[in-house]
Order: C-alpha cells, then structure tokens, then sequence
C-alpha cells in the first residue's frame, strides 16, 4: 500500500497521520503543509464527501470495506463493493445487495445477474467490459429498500467510483436507484423514456427496470430493450430518436 493510500485511510478513521518534518519545524505547520485539503478535493469533485473524494481505488475499496456509518454493517456478511472494468464506457447502477450478493461479495449474481449478464450480451457488450456497482454497499435486512442515512453515508462512494470509472454512459436500474441517483422522487415510468444529465459534466443516465422486476413482469422486457437502445445510441455519440439528450 502506497503512503498516500495509507495517510488517505487514516484520516478516514480520524486518526492523524505521522507527518515527516525537519526539526524545529512545529507539528501544525508540518501538517498544514503536508495533507491536502479535504475542501479542495471536494472541489475537484462534486457530490462526493470531502474525506472520499480524493481516494484512489485502492483507498476506496479500503475504506468501503471497513465502513461502520450506518447500521447496516452490524448485518452484513461483507461489503460489496463494485465489478468490471474500471475504464468501463458503461457503468450499471443498482440499488443494493441481496442475500446472495452479500454472501458472494460482488453485485448482480444469480438470477437477476444472469438475465443482466444477458441484457448486456444484447448490446455486445460482456460483464467485464461494464462496471457494475449498487448505491449501497452493504444489504439492507430482508431487503427493504435503502433508508435516507444510509443513502446518505454510502452515496459519496457511490460518486466517487462514478468518478474513477469516468464512463461515458451510465445505466440506472430500478426505481430505487434511479430515483437516489439522480435526487428525484419521480415514478420509474416517467423516469424512463428520456435521457437524464449528472452532475455538473451532464453525463448522460439512462433508467430501465430491474432485472429481478422483469423475471415477474416479462411482459415489459420490450420496454427494457428500447432503454437498451437508448443507452447504445448515446455511448456511440447519437441523440436518441424522438428523445430531448
């Protein structure tokens, strides 16, 4: 682990790095001139808690591993973090864990994962080549949905990977997700349909159903696969047909 992984960890834990400095020179100052502030690295990137948004993946994984600020930990068999490629011009959000994500560590597996993986394979694109992440880290008991802290203490991860990946599009699954990331209470159907602009960049979020919805409501995979499309036309550099980008 690299020095700065290592300082940018401590200061998440409150605790104060030891800082080098030459003698004489008082400890205030040395460290004043050695830890960045967190406002600039706030500045540097919008949406994400001054203490995360300076972190590498590494410090980030780290950090998200080890969280305890909210309640949802006391539950959790382990973190799970993200998957895929890190240059990734897509990037899947979801809205948290389920039973068999927390036991696995990694997002989307079992049935919804396979009809996702297939999802994916119809726009020629494979698991790895996306980066697939959740608004929580942590699985909410018997699967409710998220609570405001608990959005609230996980998002910035949430923004900082989203910053790290850099992708070009981002695909919203779920009403709970769509609606956390993009800071609306708007059902999914108006939701659907239009291309959304994050953050100050405008970078594009398309939203479609669930995967898990569409194993009970197969019937809507035709609205699935025109999002689908959507999201297509914008990573190729296009305008959606009909659609205000």
């Amino acid at each position: 682990m690299s020095y700065d992984t290592r300082r940018a960890i401590l200061r998440l834990l409150e605790v104060e790095p030891w800082v080098r400095r030459a003698p004489g020179t008082p400890v205030a100052h040395a460290a004043e001139a050695t830890l960045p502030s967190p406002e600039a690295a706030h500045a540097r990137f919008p949406g994400a808690r001054p203490d995360v948004a300076a972190l590498d993946w590494t410090a980030l994984a780290a950090t998200v591993a080890a969280c305890t600020r909210c309640s949802l930990h006391r539950g959790r068999t382990q973190t799970v973090f993200g998957v895929g490629s890190r240059t990734a011009r897509l990037m899947v959000v979801g809205e948290a864990p389920g039973a068999e994500e927390d036991r696995q560590g990694e997002p989307f597996v079992g049935r919804a994962g396979q009809l996702l993986n297939a999802m994916l394979q119809a726009i020629g694109l494979g698991r790895h080549e996306v980066y697939i992440a959740n608004v929580l880290k942590c699985r909410p008991p018997h699967n409710r949905d998220p609570k405001p802290d608990e959005v609230a203490h996980c998002k910035p991860y949430l923004a900082r990977q989203i910053e790290l990946v850099d992708p070009r599009v981002i695909l919203c699954v779920g009403r709970i997700a769509a609606q956390n990331l993009l800071g609306t209470d708007a059902p999914l159907g108006r939701l659907r349909g239009r291309v959304h602009r994050l953050g100050p960049a405008g970078r594009p979020v398309v939203v479609t159903y669930h995967p898990a919805y569409l194993l009970r409501s197969p019937a809507e995979k035709g609205k699935a696969w025109q999002d689908l499309v959507q999201a297509v036309e914008l990573l190729a550099g296009a305008t959606p047909a009909g659609l205000d980008a």
